[in-house]
């Protein structure tokens, strides 16, 4: 498709061009007058010959035909340019270049005497075997062979043409693991549909057309191989149409659906000797349904799909087609940058850099690999630069942006998942985004009523394979009460790029979001401009490195809603214009590097009225009882692999006065939490606390009783946590308990009793843990999460809790949670 592209385009304008430069160069270049009037004559009177097979071959889809002729006349065009060049008095290059202007009308006597018309044969052979294919269908419907009309005889309808394989175009490279991996899960027993799935130009139907090449997978099929190619919007009459035809059967005119693939399947049957195998490619999202139609219950038979989407109902059976590895991706790359017999004249290093900008993807490796063919170092020197800078190719590469871009017109704007897209350039390549990070951006920016309406958006981004969505424990009783902590987001490279792409298009200071990337001091042009403008962005996000230096300058950004400050640092400055920054209702601030950072200028936060969500990863934080302490309208603060010692130590004020309507609190892999301070017991209206993988917290404050208030409280993973205070059964209003792998409690307080609203209790990894004899007073208790071992004392109690549930928690192996600390 890449080749189409590039070489449609570049045969039309080019090859009347070289003809020309050829004429100009003829009326001034002397010394090669005779050579450029013989190549004119030539291409005079086929060059309207060439333009007509253009159009055809664009009508048809075969533009890669003319790829050799689109080299050739590049080539030509620079050498009759140079020859027009040369003064009549440099006799000495006459030679060489008249050599060289024989040499090109040699290659195009070459390319039209026994590439095209090898194409020619081919096409005559074709339109043969279609006539005979059409003369086959005009028979049978004069025949109303196995059909009738109006008595229970059916129409014939047109002949739709066989559903055979299209070969890959040109030479398959750098799928060899993928082909294997594939193989292996099409040829396996017991699966019945397979799903590939990648973005758009990740080559996912190259790679389903040439594992049916593969030699064992043809010995096993024959001719029972079926391809039809989906699209947007399929037509199931014409699916069952064309996959009838492809075996040579009457297409009856059919009362419905259901009775076309009633018929199909009877016809299926008979060819079931032979193992089947039907490719759907790709099938875009609504229209699984299609698989699930034409799923029939027959020996061997599968449905191998692709998609640029992912459909959950099928995630057991997909395969997902990950970015080419650097030495798969250098061999693609160089395929198509370098002429097959010629010898790269291009520093190794340029071309390493060049190929490191495609980030893997077969598609960019190679439309960029294409555009580069023939050019000199300078060109490449200057792709090269860009990718130093910074710069994505999808700066300099419309083919590339253009194919990409057809990715987001398929977005939905009003449900607002376009938005959401383009926000994820707001966190570092490479880097794994913590889903709460995104729904507390998306929660409050664009005004939805739950966390959960948020994670469904990022769903449906996954589903779409915009966003790769980790789960690094699976754990689905956290999902239902909308708790996300283990859910991170990982994005290709260039679909990175190019949410940042799209969010650049307007003026600085109209641009709804601003992504700015610093290192030492070297500021965008507008950021130290004298007479800057305020910035109408809502959504502001600053990465910087271990170099920059926190002078900040100052900026005008008054309509921020979302900061987003990524960095690594041992000691970091927040940007003294945060105080400015009046609307303020998400701070995110995420430390890269290894140890908790120092923050300088803490105080900023205290002028933030409107803020409502607060994150901090890997920072130093001080008292949040401190007079100047004050956030009124703050409801969520997210602490996640901080220093907290001195968080929620009693100070002048009580963090009830500093924080009137906090509701939330999340603590997360704070290593240096032994004790909860008493000060976090007096914010009473507290909803949700979560305090989780802080393996070093021993006890939680007598004054948690306090909190009567309290809805959540989940205390995962606490493992020296050595038990519960009796005061909890003070927490009347608390309806979820989770204890899950607090593996040094061994009892369960007396007053958990009193607990009249909870719920569900989970307590997985808990096998040593007794129940009271009192916990068959929980009569609301509908949900218990646990291990095998503690199921036994539940099932005991369910005569007296009758309306209990007891699941026993699977073990989950997953290692995925230890790429945290990666």
């Amino acid at each position: 498709m890449a080749a189409g592209l590039i070489g449609g385009a570049a045969l039309g304008a080019g090859f009347g061009e070289l003809l020309r430069v050829i004429v100009e160069a003829s009326k001034t270049a002397a010394m090669f007058r005779d050579n450029l009037e013989e190549l004119a004559s030539m291409l005079s009177p086929i060059e309207p010959v060439i333009k007509e097979i253009q159009s055809f071959n664009k009508a048809f889809d075969k533009e890669y035909e003319t790829e050799q002729l689109v080299e050739i006349v590049k080539r030509g065009k620079k050498l009759v340019t140079k020859c027009s060049k040369i003064r009549r008095w440099d006799i000495i290059k006459k030679p060489y270049y008249s050599h060289k202007l024989l040499g090109l009308k040699k290659s195009l006597e070459r390319f039209c005497q026994i590439v095209m018309q090898t194409h020619q044969a081919r096409d005559i052979k074709e339109v043969l075997f279609e006539t005979k294919e059409i003369s086959v269908g005009i028979r049978k419907l004069s025949l109303k062979e196995g059909s009738s009309n109006g008595n229970g005889i059916c129409n014939q309808v047109a002949v739709m043409g066989p559903c055979r394989v299209p070969e890959p175009r040109g030479k398959v490279l750098g799928f060899d693991e993928p082909l294997k991996e594939l193989k292996v899960k099409l040829l396996k027993d017991g699966v019945s549909v397979i799903i590939v799935s990648a973005p758009g130009g990740s080559g996912k139907t190259t790679l389903v057309k040439q594992l049916c090449q593969d030699e064992e997978v043809k010995g096993k099929y024959e001719d029972n191989i079926f391809y039809v190619s989906v699209s947007k919007t399929p037509n199931m009459e014409l699916i069952l149409q064309k996959l009838l035809q492809a075996k040579d059967y009457a297409v009856p005119e059919f009362q419905n659906e259901e009775d076309g693939l009633n018929y199909l399947e009877q016809k299926f049957r008979q060819l079931a000797i032979i193992p089947i195998l039907l490719i759907l490619d790709d099938v875009w999202p609504g229209y699984e349904f299609l698989v699930h139609n034409l799923k029939f219950e027959l020996p061997d038979y599968k449905i191998l799909v692709t998609s640029r989407f992912a459909f959950p109902r099928f995630d057991d059976c997909t395969y997902c087609l990950n970015p080419l590895n650097d030495d798969n991706a250098m061999t693609l790359f160089r395929h198509n940058a370098f002429l097959q017999n010629g010898k790269p004249c291009i520093p190794e290093d340029i071309v390493n850099k060049v190929m490191k900008s495609c980030k893997g993807l077969p598609l960019a490796l190679e439309v960029v690999g294409r555009s580069l063919c023939g050019q000199p170092v300078a060109m490449w020197l200057k792709q090269a630069k860009q990718h130093s800078k910074g710069l994505s190719i999808l700066h300099s590469n419309t083919d590339l942006l253009a194919y990409l871009q057809s990715t987001l017109d398929t977005l939905d704007d009003e449900a607002g998942i376009k938005d959401c897209y383009l926000d994820l350039g707001s966190f570092p390549e490479d880097h794994q985004t913590p889903a709460t990070a995104l729904i507390d951006m998306w929660v409050e920016q664009y005004k939805l009523d739950e966390d959960c309406d948020a994670f469904i958006k990022l769903h449906e981004l996954s589903i779409r394979n915009l966003v790769n969505l980790v789960v690094m424990r699976k754990d689905d009783a956290s999902e239902a009460d909308s708790f996300y902590n283990d859910h991170f987001v990982m994005q290709h490279d260039l679909l990175r790029e190019l949410a940042i792409y799209q969010s650049s298009f307007d003026p600085i200071e109209k641009r709804r979001r601003i992504i700015v990337e610093l290192s030492r001091n070297n500021f965008p042009n507008w950021w130290s401009e004298e007479k800057q403008q305020p910035l109408g962005a809502h959504l502001l996000s600053i990465s910087t490195d271990e170099t920059f230096s926190y002078n900040w300058g100052y900026i005008q950004a008054p309509e921020v809603e979302v900061l987003v400050l990524n960095f690594r640092a041992k000691n970091y400055v927040l940007p003294v214009f945060m105080e400015k920054m009046d609307k303020l209702k998400v701070l995110i601030a995420m430390n890269d590097s290894i140890y908790p950072a120092e923050v300088s200028n803490f105080q900023l936060l205290y002028s933030l009225s409107n803020l409502k969500r607060f994150r901090l990863e890997k920072v130093s934080v001080p008292s949040f009882s401190t007079s100047s302490f004050q956030l009124k309208n703050l409801r969520k603060i997210s602490l996640v692999m901080c220093n907290i010692s001195q968080a929620f130590e009693k100070g002048t004020n009580k963090m009830s006065d500093n924080f009137p309507n906090l509701l939330e609190i999340n603590i997360d892999y704070c290593d240096d939490l032994m004790e909860l301070g008493e000060g976090l017991c007096d914010v009473v209206q507290l909803m949700k606390l979560s305090i989780t993988n802080c393996h070093k917290l021993r006890a939680l404050p007598e004054g948690i009783g306090k909190l009567v208030n309290l809805e959540v409280l989940r205390l995962t993973s606490c493992t020296d946590l050595m038990s519960l205070p009796e005061t909890i059964g003070s927490l009347s209003q608390l309806t979820i308990l989770d204890i899950s792998d607090c593996l040094s409690i061994k009892n369960l307080p007396t007053r958990i009793s009193e607990l009249h609203n909870l719920a569900k209790l989970c307590m997985r990894g808990c096998s040593s843990c007794n129940l009271p004899s009192t916990i068959t007073k929980l009569q609301h208790l509908k949900d218990v999460i646990c291990d095998e071992e503690t199921a036994y004392q539940w099932e005991f109690l369910k005569s007296y809790l009758t309306n209990l549930k007891v699941t026993v928690h699977e073990q989950d192996t997953n290692l995925n949670w230890l790429q945290i600390f990666v």
